[in-house]
């Protein structure tokens, strides 16, 4: 099952370093390993909140995420989405993007660092509307009670996770442009980029979500009166399109501190695709023997885990506005909560039945 669920991945890390080392020779390998291996590291939690949303889709669905789905991940965010950036943000032409690439590496990694706060605001807060969405749900199993219990019961306040949301970003927007005030105002354009960035997150999310959530909720009516199976059907593929389409748009929120945090590594644009591509590639295959092997089922607490890590990401990125965080903290900060969650649904599955309904609790020594 490892093997059979993995063999795509290990095929193109082989395709990965062949290419790496025929581009730029034996040196390369090193610098595509270790992108690689950043990649996994950074987006671990993805894989996680991932298999959460692909166990509801079918067999179909989960096969067009693990091949077309990667295509989207491993051309287009590793190595479209920088260079439409610097297009976009830089106003030059495509091609011209392109060949500065090439051509003059250390200005293009200037010009995608430029763009940082405009592409983590937009991240961050697609990331934050995930975690405050499922803090605030009400649910049966809770990890960390003493925090999960109260907030739980802000669920029927209406759209309070977006109304938060968009105090963190107008905080954000304002610190932003306050500082840069003092410095002489040289970045006040980027605050008003910050807020425009941050909204656009929050409607794609808003958009994205709600359609997938929309569609998802119909064909459970429709499975439940079993009035019209051919409408179920075409139901069926109209929420797992739009669940697709937010699995990409999360794996793309995911993917910017990847991106962002690859140039400290090499600004080589063909080597940051090949070792980013490799790691999506394990991502998405560790999402997909995740649903397979009924992991969430199994360890319950690894979905609050990764919801968790999702929100310190979103707090990260937000932060790297305006100041640098190292890589290194990002991932451990995701390993970190995966691997408490996951040690706290070992400790659950080891207790008695009639105890496993008790939510987990902090306890200070």
């Amino acid at each position: 099952m490892l093997l059979k669920t993995f063999r795509w991945a290990f095929a193109v890390t082989v395709l990965g370093l062949v290419l790496g080392v025929l581009y730029e020779g034996w040196t390369a390998l090193g610098f595509v390993a270790i992108l690689a291996v950043l990649e996994i590291s950074l987006s671990f939690d993805n894989a996680v909140v991932n298999a959460g949303v692909l166990k509801k889709m079918n067999a179909f669905w989960q096969k067009i995420f693990l091949t077309v789905g990667v295509l989207i991940a491993v051309f287009g965010m590793r190595l479209l989405f920088p260079v439409a950036v610097v297009a976009v943000t830089a106003k030059k032409t495509p091609y011209e993007a392109v060949n500065l690439a090439l051509t003059d590496k250390d200005r293009y990694q200037q010009l995608v660092t430029d763009a940082h706060p405009a592409i983590a605001a937009f991240g961050g807060m697609f990331l934050l509307m995930i975690f405050l969405d499922f803090i605030f749900e009400e649910r049966d199993i809770q990890w960390l009670a003493w925090l999960e219990r109260p907030l739980s019961k802000l669920s029927k306040v209406d759209m309070l996770s977006v109304c938060i949301a968009l105090a963190v970003l107008l905080i954000t927007s304002s610190t932003f442009a306050t500082q840069a005030h003092q410095h002489g105002g040289t970045h006040v354009d980027k605050a008003q980029t910050v807020l425009v960035s941050g909204v656009a997150g929050l409607i794609t999310y808003l958009v994205v979500g709600g359609l997938s959530g929309y569609f998802e909720n119909r064909l459970e009516e429709e499975d439940e009166t079993e009035s019209d199976a051919k409408s179920a059907v075409l139901l069926a593929g109209r929420a797992a399109f739009f669940m697709f389409l937010y699995l990409e748009v999360l794996d793309a929120s995911f993917s910017f501190d990847g991106v962002i945090g690859a140039f400290a590594i090499t600004n080589d644009i063909v080597l940051m695709a090949l070792g980013l591509g490799i790691g999506a590639m394990y991502v998405r295959s560790l999402t997909v023997y995740l649903v397979r092997q009924g992991t969430l089922d199994e360890y319950v607490y690894l979905e609050h885990g990764a919801h968790y890590a999702i929100g310190a990401l979103a707090v990260i990125l937000m932060v790297t506005i305006q100041y640098e965080i190292n890589e290194v903290i990002t991932g451990l900060v995701g390993v970190v909560l995966i691997a408490w969650s996951f040690w706290s649904s070992v400790r659950r599955n080891q207790e008695p039945a009639m105890t496993k309904s008790e939510p987990e609790t902090l306890t200070v020594p």
